[in-house]
């Protein structure tokens, strides 16, 4: 019994010694280089010099006794430490971003901010109303929307930078670290401008949507693998004239000024089909459906005003739900 007190005392006394060792900047270049996966990205975005972020780097790993980043002629890749260690490294330097923002809020009244991240299929159907409501609500709070491709709004989640992503539920392996809330399913649509020569064929051929250029989610996207799945599905190749964007804006205007033909989350351009300036091809995209939501850090409670914002967003995405019938 006393040999295994002696031990575990033992443990204790060494992990508080690493943990006195490790300092922000330590944690600071780690997070970062990760999420680049590059230590000279990292050096930029820190306006550090390349071999100050390295040095770093090697302290961290001498003082924790392994090794945390592979590296190659291809970039930076986490080992399985790696990958555990940035789980907590994150919530870390999240939990000390919370602290110092929490005082200066204290000091500086209607300066607290809510950074959220929000995808395209969000964007237009779902958080103007979340937005309208939650200002009527009366929280002194400024809301900072930052939309991007979805690796990136999930990475930058993880370490703090922001407090919550709507959107499609990311793969798996995007996940760790993360929880997500259902909110409603959407289903991905092919749309075109009216007029279009496909609206006249009858019946109407899937193949046939080769012989015009497509907008089709970049590679990136949480979509990309569903239309994908779906075009195999049907019988179809990969599309030889296609364009590679998830620009909402740049595809209503190029839809409407040419015969191209829009992939896209329903979402996107729900409004604009319900009024008629764009037209779904015959298609039943079922299996493209997939779950919108909420995703936040598993391992903090949102704040009283995060959460008034995400009761908004409930609301605005109930009608969402309604009229696709899930309610």
């Amino acid at each position: 019994m006393g040999q295994t007190h002696s031990c575990a005392f033992r443990l204790a006394s060494e992990a508080k010694m690493i943990e006195n060792r490790i300092k922000f900047r330590h944690l600071q270049c780690f997070i970062e280089v990760a999420r680049q996966n590059s230590v000279s990205r990292a050096a930029d975005v820190l306006s550090l010099t390349q071999p100050a972020v390295s040095k770093k780097l090697k302290e961290l790993e001498e003082i924790l006794e392994v090794q945390l980043l592979d590296r190659s002629k291809r970039g930076v890749e986490l080992t399985q430490f790696g990958r555990v260690f940035l789980k907590y490294a994150g919530a870390s330097l999240s939990a000390l971003r919370e602290g110092t923002d929490s005082i200066i809020q204290a000091q500086m009244k209607g300066s607290m901010r809510i950074n959220v991240g929000v995808l395209p299929t969000v964007a237009a159907n779902v958080l103007p109303a979340a937005v309208i409501n939650f200002r009527q609500s009366g929280v002194d709070v400024t809301l900072n929307l930052i939309s991007g491709p979805n690796t990136l709004l999930l990475s930058q989640l993880r370490v703090g930078e922001l407090d919550l992503v709507v959107g499609r539920l990311a793969e798996p392996k995007l996940m760790t670290g993360l929880s997500f809330q259902h909110l409603y399913s959407e289903r991905v649509t092919f749309v075109v401008r009216p007029g279009h020569p496909l609206l006249d064929r009858t019946p109407f051929n899937i193949q046939d949507i080769r012989q015009f250029n497509v907008l089709f989610p970049t590679k990136g996207s949480i979509i990309a693998v569903a239309v994908e799945r779906f075009l195999i599905s049907q019988g179809m190749g990969l599309l030889p004239d296609r364009i590679e964007t998830i620009s909402g804006s740049f595809g209503k205007e190029y839809i409407r000024q040419s015969n191209a033909i829009w992939i896209i989350s329903r979402g996107v351009v729900a409004r604009e089909i319900e009024e008629g300036e764009l037209i779904e091809l015959p298609l039943d995209t079922k299996e493209t459906l997939g779950p919108v939501g909420l995703t936040i850090r598993a391992d903090t409670l949102p704040t009283p005003a995060i959460q008034v914002f995400i009761n908004s967003i409930r609301t605005a995405a109930a009608s969402v739900a309604e009229k696709n019938g899930e309610l």
